[in-house]
């Protein structure tokens, strides 16, 4: 097979998951200099992927739904793109780019329409690897020549990700002089949570001469902590349903550290360099050795003397404040 000069990835799930795959993108770059990269996702995480400079163009899936299936293959048909690679399996799509005659199709073997649809099928499965999320992408990419396994490091730093600078906005709720640190407390149910008392008691142990406290989340989300985590003083700031995801990236880019479970505020503080504390459970396949944060600042926590079969919600809560302290301040 040539050397491809266009690769489309589709990665069309939540937002962390984007964020592990940007070094996906990152390594081709560095493997085929010159290559043109389209990124399929979903509409919302569209402000993270035009942060990535490895992606050339973006594409929401919501546009190619909207017009119906033969004008979604006819229009991935004249990307010109000369392979396909499906990161995140997603039937309509492979149809999509079966019927649109992209020459090289990668999925992976584990989905019966990838047989139908996809002309380079790679088998390993993901829920008993032991590879983190950002490497198991990486195994998709064998049909085009790239073998290899990063490590976590060398994907760090392969993010291409630069939030853009603070507008009006944003920079109100940040204060010179100040250590910011942006508590995102609540998951949307994409994670096991540390629990608001937890986070209560993390506030309260932080110095407020020192430490602005940003308190983040969606508007829902908000009005669900709001009743919890009130009450400590004007270097507690609630910035919850105040910011789009735009922002709130060019919140976490101007900070200095960030408390969450596995989110995606989680992966983007990890991505722009922040102390990224991550709160996690070690049972598989939740467990930070699949999911953790990646960059040189970024830091997953589990407490110790867990027993991987027992209850993840115990798992986390068992990680205490005084913990989390001490990630912040090392």
């Amino acid at each position: 097979m040539r050397s491809p000069e266009h690769i489309i990835l589709c990665r069309t799930d939540s937002i962390g998951d984007v964020m592990l795959t940007l070094p996906m993108a990152g390594l081709i770059k560095q493997r085929m200099p010159g290559v043109r990269i389209t990124f399929i996702g979903r509409r919302y995480t569209m402000p993270v992927l035009r942060c990535c400079a490895h992606v050339d163009a973006a594409i929401a899936l919501e546009e190619l739904q909207d017009v119906g299936p033969d004008a979604a293959a006819h229009r991935l048909g004249r990307l010109g793109a000369d392979a396909i690679v499906h990161v995140f399996p997603r039937r309509e799509l492979a149809g999509w780019a079966w019927h649109g005659d992209i020459p090289v199709r990668i999925g992976t073997s584990h989905r019966w329409w990838h047989w139908l649809t996809c002309n380079h099928r790679v088998a390993f499965s993901r829920k008993r690897s032991d590879l983190h999320e950002s490497q198991l992408n990486i195994r998709l990419l064998a049909p085009l020549g790239i073998n290899e396994a990063p490590s976590l490091e060398a994907l760090g730093a392969l993010n291409g990700f630069t939030p853009p600078p603070p507008d009006a906005d944003v920079k109100a709720f940040l204060e010179p002089g100040r250590r910011h640190v942006i508590m995102h407390p609540l998951s949307q149910g994409s994670a096991v949570e540390w629990g608001l008392d937890r986070f209560r008691e993390l506030i309260a142990s932080l110095d407020p001469e020192r430490h602005r406290i940003l308190i983040t989340g969606t508007r829902a989300e908000a009005e669900v902590y709001r009743k919890e985590l009130r009450g400590f003083g004007p270097h507690v700031i609630d910035v919850g349903g105040k910011l789009s995801l735009e922002q709130l990236i060019m919140l976490v880019g101007a900070s200095d550290a960030l408390v969450a479970a596995s989110t995606g505020p989680l992966h983007i503080a990890a991505a722009c360099g922040l102390r990224a504390i991550g709160l996690y459970s070690p049972q598989p396949p939740i467990h930070p050795g699949r999911w953790g944060p990646i960059g040189a600042s970024a830091r997953a926590l589990v407490a110790t003397g867990q027993d991987p079969k027992g209850d993840p919600q115990e798992h986390i809560h068992a990680i205490t404040p005084a913990m989390v302290q001490e990630a912040l301040e090392r």
